[in-house]
C-alpha cells in the first residue's frame, strides 16, 4: 500500500508541476523575438527630435520573415497618428490605396497611444503581422501584403529613413 500511495504522491506532483509549469511555456512561444539573433539599431528622428529607437531580429536574411522590429517610443504619440504616418509611409512604397484604406483601419484598431518608455514589437511571419505593446499583444493582421508593406517602412530600399534602415540591417556581433 506505501508504494501505491507514493506512485498515487509522485502523479499528483507531476501534473501539479506539469500545469504550473503550462502557463510559462505558452509565454515562452509567444516570445516575438525567440528564435531570432539582434542585427542592428537606429534612432528614427521627425525635425531633429529623437521619436523612437529601433531593433532589429532576424534570422540570416534580415529582410525576409520571421522577423521582429521593436519601437521604443521616446515621445508620447496617439495610436491613430502611428497608423495615419504608416499609411503615409507605405503610400510612398507604391501601396495601393485600397488596400492602404483596409490596413489603415486595421492599424488604427491595433495601435495604442504610446508615451516615453512604450515599446511595440511587430513579428513578421509569412502569413502576416503580429504586434506587441509593452510585451502584450495587441492583435494581428493575417495579409502576407500587409506585412512586406509594413516592415517596408523600414526595411525597403526606397524607405524614407535609409540612415535607420542602414542601421538596421548592420549585424551586431
Amino acid at each position: 500500500m506505501s508504494s501505491s500511495l507514493n506512485s498515487a504522491t509522485a502523479k499528483r506532483r507531476r501534473l501539479v508541476l506539469a500545469m504550473l509549469a503550462a502557463p510559462l511555456a505558452a509565454f515562452a512561444s509567444t516570445d516575438p523575438m525567440a528564435g531570432l539573433k539582434r542585427w542592428g539599431n537606429g534612432e528614427f528622428r521627425r525635425f531633429g527630435f529623437l521619436v523612437y529607437e529601433a531593433t532589429l531580429w532576424a534570422g540570416d536574411d534580415p529582410q525576409r520573415p520571421p522577423l521582429a522590429l521593436r519601437l521604443d517610443y521616446k515621445r508620447n504619440i496617439a495610436g491613430a497618428a502611428i497608423a495615419e504616418a504608416s499609411v503615409k509611409e507605405m503610400r510612398a512604397l507604391g501601396v495601393d490605396e485600397v488596400a492602404l484604406k483596409r490596413w489603415g483601419l486595421d492599424m488604427t484598431r491595433l495601435f495604442p497611444d504610446v508615451k516615453p518608455g512604450d515599446y511595440i514589437v511587430g513579428h513578421y511571419a509569412p502569413d502576416g503581422a503580429r504586434f506587441y505593446f509593452n510585451e502584450r499583444l495587441l492583435g494581428h493582421v493575417e495579409d502576407p501584403g500587409f506585412a512586406r508593406a509594413f516592415f517596408g517602412i523600414w526595411l525597403d530600399e526606397r524607405t524614407s529613413a535609409p540612415g535607420l534602415r542602414a542601421a538596421l540591417l548592420r549585424r551586431v556581433s
